[in-house]
């Protein structure tokens, strides 16, 4: 299965409600699911988000 990732960080300050607000609406509208979450004891967040890649895409439209 071919998967494709993206990493987020989340910046000191972000509280549990604005990280679960971002990575719902990633989960809802981009299709991703969670890989990895670390919280970092300055209260920093970084996420790795997964899933499969897409095939296809818009006509002429050259993925990076």
């Amino acid at each position: 299965m071919d998967v494709e990732y993206q990493r987020l960080y989340l910046p000191p300050g972000t509280d549990r409600r604005q990280a679960l607000a971002v990575l719902t609406l990633h989960a809802e509208f981009g299709d991703w699911e969670l890989e990895r979450l670390r919280l970092f004891p300055d209260g920093s967040r970084r996420v790795v988000l997964r899933r499969p890649r897409q095939r296809g895409g818009l006509p002429g439209y050259l993925p990076t």
